[in-house]
């Protein structure tokens, strides 16, 4: 229902970007990996595109490496893991 309320709201709008999130968080709670991996890389590439803060980037990083986990891509988990502890040092 979250993102039904703000999907239609411009793409830099951080209200939906937010919102995004949940959705992924919510497919992940139900066990809907790879509902959720869609939702996450989609966020990531809309992140990117509006060249969001690192922060940011590395919040749906970390979505994503859990959830290759979760699908058993121990090794894609591990690389953007890599990733996600290499962005935190800078």
């Amino acid at each position: 229902a979250c993102w039904k309320t703000y999907v239609g709201r411009p793409e830099a709008d951080q209200v939906r970007c937010r919102a995004m999130t949940q959705l992924g968080n919510g497919l992940s709670e139900a066990k809907l990996h790879e509902d959720a991996l869609s939702v996450y890389e989609a966020e990531l590439s809309m992140e990117r595109r509006l060249d969001a803060p690192d922060d940011h980037i590395l919040v749906v990083q970390t979505n994503l490496a859990i959830t290759y986990a979760e699908l058993g891509d121990l090794e894609r988990a591990l690389s953007m893991e890599q990733k996600v502890y290499s962005g935190r040092l800078k």
